[in-house]
């Protein structure tokens, strides 16, 4: 039932949909886009980046038709497959950089930068842009931009911190996309991968602007014990930045950002009420949790398995939760937010002799939960809630960072493959009512 579940409300996030859903054509030559309409004469342009970069483009292109001047799409290895003309795809690396993204987002800046002032560009960001799309600032390398990536990734930084830094040292993200694009309209549509729908945060803002500062990016090198291990040339050009000898970003209500039109038209919330709605389809109540998933995902995973542990109900429920979790990589194992946090509630399940009756199904919406080729993983109370494995074992591969590896061995592992979509991460628990449930 779980499974179900997670396939319809993947569906009413897809990114195709969501643009489809966004981008209308009224009549012969009219098109509407987020209830703006788009004067007949002019033409649209396509950049489209991300981990829904080419659903998005396929369907933006389905509706405008010949309108579609011309397009790029950068996206990753697992989300790419081949676009007609006249559209450009590049891949990258993902989650860390690689000179693909490099020589990609090069090309996009250049080319934004001589599109026709009269037509529109139209950006269509998703998840997974800020690493695709790495752009040194002028001073810094790729080398350099790939083990800051590193060390964030593993330093259980929350998204924000995280874009704070790679704003600062990015050459298109940060709103510095929207600045180069030489059209005088520029409409984002937007799939929101981040906590409260921040669009200076999606894919790190290319074109939106950065309230954040290079004192921001600063603190959060410090407040994740970042400092001493940061390439010295970015942590350089960070203080330079603090000292006012490198320019900010530009910032919120930066006249050059004035010709985009921002909107988001996928999100988590949006998922989440597909999924009370699958459920309550079936005949069972639903309740909404609210996007609650922050923090350490291992104990998340233990307050949500205690918390279902502790509903006394008479008939079948789905709890739904949304957010994203962090995790702080001590071991060498192998993991993501999603089955750590699945693994911590099977502990805790064990550990409090919970009965049966309780599911747990933990997903990134992406279908890639950290660097596995799971989307997540399903866990469930009563005897046996970790399998034949003991629970000395379990722990050790949680304080291994190694959930996959548990998984792979005792069975658990979800997988939908790429979904063309990231709305951050669904956790379904489902009780089934029975009285020691």
């Amino acid at each position: 039932m779980l499974e179900a579940v997670l396939a319809e409300s993947l569906a009413a996030v897809h990114g195709g949909r969501a643009v489809l859903q966004s981008v209308k054509s009224l009549a012969p030559g009219e098109i509407e886009i987020g209830g703006r309409l788009v004067p007949p004469s002019a033409g649209f342009w396509v950049a489209a980046l991300g981990k829904a970069a080419v659903s998005m483009a396929e369907a933006f292109a389905s509706t405008v038709g010949d309108r579609l001047r011309g397009g790029w799409a950068i996206t990753g290895d697992a989300y790419s497959r081949p676009l007609p003309s006249p559209f450009i795809l590049r891949q990258s690396g993902h989650p860390v950089p690689d000179q693909r993204g490099e020589a990609a987002a090069a090309g996009l800046i250049d080319w934004v930068a001589r599109l026709p002032e009269e037509d529109v560009l139209v950006v269509l960001l998703s998840g997974g842009a800020s690493a695709m799309t790495s752009l040194p600032a002028p001073g810094l390398g790729l080398s350099e931009l790939i083990e800051t990536t590193r060390l964030l990734l593993a330093s259980g930084a929350d998204i924000h911190s995280m874009n704070a830094v790679r704003k600062h040292c990015s050459g298109i993200a940060g709103g510095r996309l929207g600045r180069a694009a030489s059209c005088h309209r520029v409409e984002l549509l937007a799939l929101s991968d981040v906590p409260g729908d921040a669009l200076p945060t999606i894919g790190s803002g290319p074109c939106t602007g950065d309230p954040t500062t290079f004192s921001d990016a600063l603190a959060g090198v410090e407040q994740f014990g970042l400092a001493a291990r940061l390439p010295s040339g970015v942590l350089a050009y960070l203080e330079a930045g603090n000292r006012g000898e490198v320019p900010e970003s530009p910032g919120p209500g930066d006249p050059s950002l004035a010709k985009v039109r921002p909107g988001i038209v996928a999100r988590n919330a949006d998922a989440r009420r597909c999924a009370i709605k699958a459920a309550e389809a079936r005949g069972e109540r639903a309740l909404d949790l609210g996007e609650i998933l922050t923090g350490e995902a291992r104990t998340m995973g233990r307050r949500l398995a205690a918390m279902a542990g502790s509903v006394r109900i008479n008939e079948p429920i789905l709890l739904v939760a949304g957010g994203e979790t962090v995790v702080t990589v001590r071991g060498s194992g192998r993991g993501g937010r999603s089955q750590e946090l699945a693994l911590a509630a099977a502990l805790e399940w064990e550990r409090s002799g919970a009965g049966r009756g309780m599911a747990m199904l933990a997903v990134g919406t992406d279908g890639a939960d950290g660097p596995t080729d799971a989307a997540g993983a399903i866990v469930e109370s009563g005897k046996g809630a970790l399998g034949a494995a003991s629970r000395e074992y379990a722990q050790a591969r949680l304080d291994e960072n190694d959930s996959y590896g548990f998984f792979a061995q005792t069975g658990g592992l979800v997988r939908t493959g790429a979904t063309d979509t990231n709305v951050m991460d669904l956790v379904l628990i489902r009780l089934d009512g029975s009285p020691h449930a």
